[in-house]
């Protein structure tokens, strides 16, 4: 069977997210298309700091993994799509969003070659279902980065 062509799927999921962080209110913007290591950036112009997103999606639903292999961002969001199996045979449902600190995700044991990370090796993984608290909380602590603004 040939791959799928999911580049727009790739690309709702990353507006997705900003969304996400958006209503969350959690200020961010999407970066160029193919900037290595990251796809959005999250900002708290108060503290004058910033966080790195990279968003990894899946469009099958029931997927549990994604690869990965460069890490230059502070966050992974992990989304499922959940938009059914080529087969029929699996339903649509709605995205599912993991929201997962990249220091967990690089601890994750990753196959080789695809270097690809299956979450159902993270026993906590419910506690990261859509915790967009944890980008707020990085962005109020010492912990993240100065923002680009600042430069």
């Amino acid at each position: 069977m040939a791959r799928m062509d999911t580049r727009l799927e790739s690309e709702g999921a990353e507006f997705l997210v900003l969304g996400q962080l958006l209503i969350h209110k959690i200020a961010a913007y999407k970066t160029y298309t193919n900037m290595p290591g990251y796809d959005i950036v999250a900002t708290n112009a108060e503290h004058s700091s910033s966080a790195r997103i990279q968003v990894k999606s899946r469009w099958k639903t029931g997927a549990n993994g994604f690869p990965i292999k460069n890490f230059e961002c502070e966050f992974v969001v992990a989304v499922f799509l959940n938009r059914g199996s080529p087969d029929g045979k699996k339903l649509p449902m709605p995205p599912h969003y993991y929201v997962l600190p990249a220091a967990t995700v690089q601890a994750l044991r990753r196959s080789e070659g695809w270097g690809k990370v299956n979450l159902n090796h993270l026993p906590e993984l419910e506690q990261y279902r859509e915790a967009w608290g944890l980008i707020s909380d990085f962005l109020m602590s010492s912990r993240a980065n100065p923002s680009p603004l600042e430069c």
